[in-house]
């Protein structure tokens, strides 16, 4: 009886051994499956973090250190791989869902408060009462004021698990007491079409920021807005779009080709491919089309102009793109934090990769920016370097380059001069807009009397306002001329006002008024309708 005691346990571990050294050997045909694994490698990185750990004669945060380690192996691989630390995890997951669960405002850390700055439309707050220019004190009775506040911190106690509620102590001007709301949090959109309008009576415009889960529904959405108005003509905007889902941008392709084109091809480490077609699904196959890039287009926006431009589809206009031809995944650590790994290269259906190189390291990767201005290519089409043998051909015999970036068809110069650029950066920045929450503060009970289209065809920003900002940005003691650019800047201030009152569709379309890519659409369209005539 005792020898059979003493003899279970050994049994039972040559058991478990047999089973564990079996099952190392099957293979499950999972894309992880030797990530475990054990190797001398990663047992020296774990034997030196707990070196570190118990025997180092000051105390260290070895969490931080496992951070810098994998940000310093990423950066060794290419310039996409991205490490994602825990604390920054949701906020990267909010922004590829489409969506976060809140109470529905855009707001302002003013002074030293909370300042709500719009309600998303029928989003919680909205309903709940809440309005623009309110202030919200109290979360659920902790404090949300003083000098103390973080806007972390807020974002933490106005987010929550879906269905949740939180009872809100708001501040409004005009009202003694502080008035008592209880929102219940739900999930509420990143939004990713800026705007949708019509140019004219023929062309419609959408601006896209991002390719997240939700962005073709949006994008969906809005074109079939535009085509039950009549629309023969569509401008795509990916000004500034850095990317996001290869899967959004293909849905997004397939609208506009025919069945069966060849949208992508991706190949992975050992060589197997898999390729994107066109769908019967299209429903903007016939109809003119225009792409906006430039030298922020990236990824996604930079798959859908290459697709579209290779198979001699619609015209691409704008500067060369920013040329990123990798495909990244996204893989848990297992606590919190994630990796964004490149596992494959994509190729545009004539067989090209736009990838930039990036065998010189990461800081001259992107400082290609820079020496894109040196080099004259932001001014001039004849100076961006082509390289021959990444030469390809159309099907209808239009010649493109591989190797870095989508080149337009039709290329815009960028005005590269020191008035254009801070221009362009007050307009997009949101450098004014702190200046005209405070002056919405003085005018609100006026202002939101006036509907939109009031606003469009009557409101006008007058001198008064004009040097109010230029004392209180102070750009006039950067010794900038601006005087021959008062309009332009009063356009500006109005676009701020805008979007702060009725949101990005009406800041987008007062901006494009004086952009100079959408003339040259119409300016194209307006040749085209020539030539129909005659």
């Amino acid at each position: 009886m005792s020898f059979q005691k003493k003899q279970v346990p050994l049994f039972l571990g040559i058991a478990i051994a047999m089973g564990v050294y079996m099952g190392s050997k099957l293979n499950f045909n999972d894309t992880t499956d030797k990530i475990f694994a054990t190797n001398s490698k990663k047992d020296k990185l774990n034997r030196l973090i707990d070196y570190i750990d118990y025997e180092y004669v000051d105390d260290v945060n070895t969490d931080s250190i496992v951070d810098i380690t994998v940000n310093r192996i990423l950066e060794n691989l290419d310039p996409h791989s991205v490490y994602i630390p825990m604390n920054r995890y949701e906020d990267n997951a909010d922004d590829m869902r489409g969506n976060f669960v809140g109470i529905g405002v855009s707001f302002y850390v003013y002074q030293d408060s909370i300042a709500v700055i719009r309600t998303i439309p029928d989003g919680p707050a909205e309903k709940a009462g809440i309005k623009a220019g309110d202030r919200i004190v109290y979360a659920d009775e902790k404090k949300l004021f003083g000098d103390s506040i973080h806007r972390d911190s807020i974002t933490k106690y106005l987010k929550g698990k879906i269905n949740s509620k939180v009872t809100l102590k708001v501040f409004r001007k005009g009202e003694q007491d502080l008035l008592n709301f209880k929102v219940k949090r739900k999930n509420v959109p990143i939004i990713s079409v800026d705007a949708s309008y019509k140019l004219t009576d023929e062309v419609g415009y959408i601006k896209v920021n991002r390719f997240s889960e939700t962005t073709y529904d949006e994008f969906k959405e809005a074109l079939d807005t535009l085509q039950g108005e009549g629309i023969t003509a569509l401008v795509l905007d990916l000004r500034n779009n850095p990317g996001g889902y290869i899967s959004t941008a293909e849905k997004i392709v397939d609208e506009f080709l025919e069945d069966d084109k060849l949208i992508l091809v991706t190949k992975n480490k050992s060589g197997n491919t898999d390729e994107a077609f066109a769908t019967q699904k299209g429903d903007f196959e016939k109809g003119r089309l225009y792409v906006l890039i430039n030298e922020n287009s990236a990824s996604a926006s930079e798959i859908i102009a290459g697709a579209l431009q290779d198979n001699d589809r619609g015209t691409i206009i704008g500067r060369r793109s920013f040329g990123k031809g990798l495909v990244q995944r996204e893989m848990s650590l297992g606590d919190g934090s994630a990796v964004r790994l490149t596992i494959a290269r994509y190729y545009t259906p004539t067989g090209r990769s736009i990838q930039r190189s990036y065998k010189n390291g990461n800081n001259e990767y992107y400082h290609d920016y820079e020496n894109r201005y040196k080099n004259g290519e932001m001014e001039s089409r004849d100076s961006i370097k082509i390289t021959d043998s990444l030469r390809f051909v159309t099907p209808k015999g239009k010649v493109v380059y591989g190797g870095g970036g989508i080149i337009p068809d039709v290329f815009i110069p960028k005005d590269t001069s020191l008035e254009s650029e801070t221009l362009e950066y007050i307009s997009r920045s949101g450098f004014a807009s702190y200046f005209v929450f405070e002056f919405l503060e003085k005018n609100r009970n006026v202002l939101n009397e006036i509907t939109r289209q009031e606003f469009l065809d009557t409101y006008e920003i007058d001198d008064d306002l004009l040097r109010e900002f230029f004392d209180y940005s102070r750009i006039v003691e950067a010794h900038v001329g601006f005087e021959n650019h008062k309009e332009h800047i009063k356009n500006i201030l109005k676009a701020n006002i805008a979007q702060q009152l009725f949101g990005s569709n009406t800041y987008e379309f007062i901006l494009n008024e004086d952009d100079t890519m959408l003339k040259k659409v119409l300016e194209i369209e307006s040749e085209k309708n020539l030539e129909t005539l005659e």
